[in-house]
């Protein structure tokens, strides 16, 4: 990529790029491209789908490192809040399932959580104090 580009630029090149790649694995999958259900092949997609998924934490840190001192502070205020949310509601919908009886919630939701609570918190984190 050119250094001409801003970090905010670099970061939405990556984003499309490693959410298209997620979505386009999860509808290979959705449409039995994945449906031998047995080694290679299950470790394959779950090592391949969630290769974007690291790939966008992977932007977003890179995100902050690029940036300016002031959105550096802020995206981390604003990226560990969301981590910290998301472990809680995670957490508390875990004991949920273990002695209330709640509906089993795979672990991959708590990216879409982690995600969901960051944008929460950013309107209302708008400092770095």
């Amino acid at each position: 990529m050119s250094s001409a580009l801003s970090p905010a630029q670099r970061y939405r090149i990556r984003t499309i790029v490693f959410m298209t790649a997620y979505v386009a694995f999860n509808v290979a999958a959705i449409f039995g491209a994945f449906d031998s259900r047995q080694p290679p092949g299950t470790w394959f997609l779950a090592l391949a789908i969630s290769a974007p998924v690291v790939g966008q934490i992977w932007a977003t840190l890179a995100f902050m490192r690029d940036s300016d001192e002031f959105i550096r502070a802020l995206t981390a205020r604003r990226f560990i809040l969301a981590s910290g949310l998301a472990m809680a509601v995670f957490t508390t919908w875990g004991f949920l399932e273990s002695y209330a009886d709640a509906p089993h919630a795979p672990g991959w939701l708590i990216f879409a959580l982690f995600w969901a609570c960051y944008g929460l918190v950013a309107p209302f984190v708008r400092t770095t104090r």
